[in-house]
């Protein structure tokens, strides 16, 4: 499997529509170490034992060792998008939200994942245009993946 990111470019977000229902862009593996998902933890007061003792997640849990918080995995998709779909014409992009959230796959730590793009519409709004992802965050090696998100961003123009 590559490394290398595939990059989505439009001059405008009418451009941008112009590949609606496409899989448009793939980012870099990124590694989800321990020290990550500690730093993780303590931003959001989320300590439980699975995500933060390997000891015990060792011994104790399924999984066989540590895992990524389902909401880590989610937050890491911002950064996915900034480094592989890239819309000129723009003035600012705002995340609007979430239609759709599912966690599929726990993300073991020192696993790779990386975020897949597909364009599912762009809808003119006042100002601008809102334009809905669906992201797939895939783990190396994993038939299933981490996370499926339906993503909406407000592109104003």
């Amino acid at each position: 499997m590559t490394d290398a990111a595939h990059v989505f470019r439009a001059d405008t977000p009418q451009a941008a529509a112009a590949h609606a229902g496409e899989q448009v862009a793939q980012s870099r593996w990124l590694a989800i170490e321990q020290s990550r998902i500690d730093a993780f933890a303590a931003a959001t007061n989320d300590h439980q034992w699975i995500h933060v003792d390997p000891s015990r997640a060792a011994t104790e849990s399924p999984f066989g060792g540590t895992i990524a918080h389902g909401f880590l995995t989610l937050s890491l998709i911002a950064g996915f998008f900034q480094e592989c779909v890239q819309v000129g014409g723009l003035r600012m992009a705002v995340n609007y939200g979430l239609n759709r959230l599912r966690f599929v796959t726990p993300v073991r730590s020192g696993q790779r994942i990386r975020g897949v793009f597909r364009l599912v519409e762009v809808s003119p709004v006042s100002g601008g245009y809102q334009a809905t992802w669906e992201i797939t965050v895939e783990i190396e090696g994993e038939p299933r993946p981490a996370c499926i998100a339906e993503m909406l961003l407000r592109w104003y123009v």
